[in-house]
């Protein structure tokens, strides 16, 4: 507080006990006065713009604290490759420039050259991207750079409430003081001083400077016990909490500074943990690269799974360590060269193996700690498999699947990951440089063919899934279930691949299908010939149960025909010489996309979707090697799913693998599975527009919490005295309201944490509603994301 200013601005000082501030050390301290002697005269004021007046010694012309009456008593390993690399965010040959709030991209207004400094005095971006902190936080929150929030709300004062308090409090603080400074109160805020000072310092010839400096002291530490006690009466400590720390947090995070490194056994850009485990060459090595601006976020995290399996299987640590001092930068490339995507979209965090989705809302339905935060993805979440419910232009594709597959796509270069994609044609789901195998089924220029079969060599297997392809939307209305397609496919496949190594085309087994007796005797001359008489029999019981009523070749055989087109003809090939892509490669760090013919050809994408669905759940439940995350992202999953695929799904968890799906309408999927989707996948979202049909779908899974409601019941007041009856008829006629009391009652009730109203009214439009859950049985409850920002 400026004293000198108080001291300037006295009134006057003709009441006991004004003590002005020193202005210097004095030439002799001042007396004090004895009681009853008259007052003393006020030192003259200062000259405008200059100090004030130097402080007489003497007691006629200066006040000096005065003496008491009574002084009171003290008490994975990789791949090895050259890749090259221009700078960073640029890659020679497949790869790309990172899009924007990319960290491996290193575009943002931070990067070299930016107004940040120049490049040759700026560090690289990916030193700030690596160091940034990844704190633990609840599922669903974007890590990077995150905040962590109480997990309760505190009780939070009104604004207004907390301005108004805050100032009167200051305002009393300030009169309080001008007071005692003005000597309106007396002597007695100066006793401590008297007390704790010894006499001689105020005495003639006693040590003035000591007694100077004692005032200073003693007024200090008094304004700071006023500001203590006065700021506890105004919360000043919320109100900087709440306006003042946020802004000059802004102001000093948008500022140049740039925070010291950490030391290197705490560096991530330094590669500790390389160091601890033999390999200091290679980290010294890397961190050059990283100092160099060599480095990106995806070798950061390629490089990082490569030492994974390293740890696992120490003789690798010398080809490890060979390969990085070799390649740098490049070293333990995937297979396609690439190091990046051509072109991202969104915002990644490879670090943690996140992307951001969007913002939770500062709503009251969701969490406190996750109000305000980013939302984000992550394998983890994807493991209990997706799905996602709304109309059409509501987000799905945009705000969803593309910022999830391009993340997997980066992920899959990192090792981490394998992904299928599977859409329309015209979806649009990514570019072709994102994906290492693309499959447009029906479309001449296709590079690639799709194994009907799913790669096995099982009968058995193979009958299940083609059957679950064919008929799988049929089972439950079939005579026998879903158990007769299966068997009845067996008993012609098997058979089939004995006399001829391999498993029938789709023309060849349409024919057999229909029954036709020269496809069928050739077949049993063959495997007579060859002594297969087991399987001639099975082919045997197969004619004799072809004449039944419940025969499901027949049905079968019709659903066949839709993939026996010519449109279709050059794939699906199982002759010597094809290589039909088989999902069997789920165990490779691949990225796949298989184009459907939506076009003239509905119903067979449905077939070729509830193919592919039912070759996922297979080949990644049964893969020997599960460290790689699997996922399959189906961008429409209308009239896919079925019982026998939510069984594969419910597998896919254990097995670290999972699948997103998406639907317009709940009503896409049949009346008896829709609450089992819901109960099998882990995660659900829905997008503002979902009707109130589907709402309530959500709003039976999601429960009930206990909430507090408050009733207010309003009492007309009724009285007897004349003059309150006067007063309230006035009042009446003023507002046109019977005079009433009010009464609230709080209690706590269970309620719908989101209604099905709400989900198909009160969501904003580019908001959904999301409800996540990991592998291990961490959830979180349903949250109202912004899917904008």
């Amino acid at each position: 507080m400026d004293t000198e200013g108080a001291h300037d601005g006295r009134r006057g000082t003709g009441h006991p006990g004004a003590v002005p501030p020193p202005a210097g050390p004095p030439a002799a301290p001042p007396p004090l006065r004895p009681p009853g002697s008259p007052a003393p005269v006020p030192p003259p004021r200062p000259v405008d713009g200059g100090a004030p007046a130097a402080p007489d010694p003497y007691p006629v012309s200066r006040p000096a604290p005065p003496a008491p009456a009574a002084r009171p008593g003290g008490g994975p390993g990789g791949y090895d490759g050259p890749g090259g690399y221009d700078g960073p965010g640029r890659h020679d040959g497949p790869g790309g420039q990172g899009g924007p709030g990319s960290p491996g991209g290193f575009g943002g207004p931070e990067g070299p050259g930016g107004p940040g400094g120049a490049a040759a005095e700026a560090p690289p971006p990916f030193l700030a991207w690596v160091r940034a902190p990844r704190p633990e936080t609840p599922p669903g929150i974007w890590r990077f750079g995150h905040r962590p929030r109480p997990p309760e709300e505190p009780e939070r004062i009104p604004g207004r409430s907390l301005l108004s308090g805050a100032l009167i409090s200051f305002l009393c603080g300030w009169l309080i003081w001008s007071l005692c400074w003005n000597g309106y109160l007396g002597d007695y805020w100066l006793w401590p001083l008297l007390l704790f000072t010894p006499d001689s310092w105020r005495a003639a010839g006693g040590n003035h400077l000591a007694y100077v400096w004692a005032a200073y002291i003693y007024y200090g530490l008094f304004a700071a016990g006023l500001i203590v006690v006065f700021g506890r009466l105004g919360r000043w400590p919320e109100l900087y909490r709440r306006w003042v720390a946020p802004l000059l947090r802004r102001l000093w995070d948008d500022g140049e500074r740039q925070a010291p490194p950490p030391p290197p056994e705490a560096d991530p850009a330094e590669w500790p943990e390389l160091r601890s485990g033999g390999a200091p060459d290679a980290a010294g090595r890397l961190a050059a690269e990283a100092r160099a601006g060599r480095l990106t976020d995806v070798d950061y995290a390629r490089i990082r799974r490569a030492w994974t399996g390293v740890r696992g299987r120490p003789e690798r640590l010398p080809a490890f360590t060979d390969t990085v001092l070799r390649h740098g930068a490049a070293a333990c490339l995937h297979p396609s060269g690439a190091r990046d995507l051509p072109v991202r979209t969104a915002r990644h965090d490879l670090a943690a193996g996140q992307v951001r989705l969007g913002t939770a809302a500062d709503d009251r339905r969701n969490p406190y700690r996750h109000r305000g935060a980013g939302f984000a993805l992550a394998p983890e979440l994807l493991g209990t498999s997706l799905l996602a419910v709304g109309p059409p232009g509501a987000g799905k594709t945009g705000r969803l699947v593309r910022p999830v597959l391009e993340s997997l796509c980066l992920q899959a270069l990192t090792g981490r990951t394998a992904v299928v994609a599977v859409g329309a044609s015209g979806a649009q789901l990514a570019p072709d440089g994102f994906f290492d195998v693309v499959i447009r089924i029906g479309r001449p220029g296709s590079a690639h063919d799709l194994d009907l079969y799913g790669g096995t060599t099982d009968p058995d297997e193979a009958a299940g899934i083609l059957a679950e392809a064919l008929i799988g939307d049929l089972a439950a209305t079939q005579p026998g279930g879903a158990r007769r397609a299966p068997t009845a496919l067996a008993q012609l496949l098997g058979p089939f691949r004995a006399a001829h190594g391999r498993f029938p085309s789709v023309p060849e087994l349409r024919e057999l299908l229909d029954g036709s007796a020269t496809a069928l005797d050739a077949l049993r001359t063959a495997l007579r010939d060859t002594g297969q008489l087991a399987q001639a029999r099975e082919l045997d019981a197969r004619e004799r149960q072809s004449g039944r009523a419940d025969d499901a070749c027949a049905l079968l055989a019709d659903r066949l025909a839709l993939l026996d087109r010519p449109a279709f003809a050059d794939f699906f090939a199982t002759a010597e010489g094809s290589r039909p892509f088989s999902l069997r490669s789920l165990d490779h760090p691949l990225r796949v996309r298989i184009d459907l013919p939506e076009r003239g050809h509905a119903e067979a994408s449905r077939i070729l979707a509830r193919l592919v669905l039912a070759q996922f759940t297979e080949c990644a439940a049964g893969r020997a090697d599960r460290s790689l995350f699997a996922c399959l992202i189906l961008h429409d999953a209308s009239d896919t799913v079925t019982a026998e695929s939510l069984r594969g799904i419910q597998r896919l968890r254990s097995a670290n693998a999972g699948v997103l799906l998406t639907l317009r309408t709940l009503d896409d999927v049949p009346e008896a599975l829709r609450s089992t989707l819901l109960g099998t996948v882990g995660c659900r979202m829905a997008f503002a527009g979902v009707t109130t049909w589907d709402g309530a779908r959500f709003a039976e899974v999601w429960g009930k919490e206990w909430v507090e409601a408050r009733d207010v019941t309003n009492r007309q007041i009724v009285t007897d005295e004349p003059l309150t009856r006067v007063v309230h008829v006035i009042r009446r006629l003023v507002t046109g309201r019977a005079v009433t009391s009010e009464s609230v009652t709080v209690r706590q009730v269970e309620r719908e944490r989101w209604s099905a109203s709400e989900l198909a009214h009160s969501l904003p439009p580019e908001h959904a509603v999301v409800s996540l859950t990991t592998a291990r049985g961490e959830h979180t409850p349903p949250l109202l994301v912004d899917l904008r920002s």
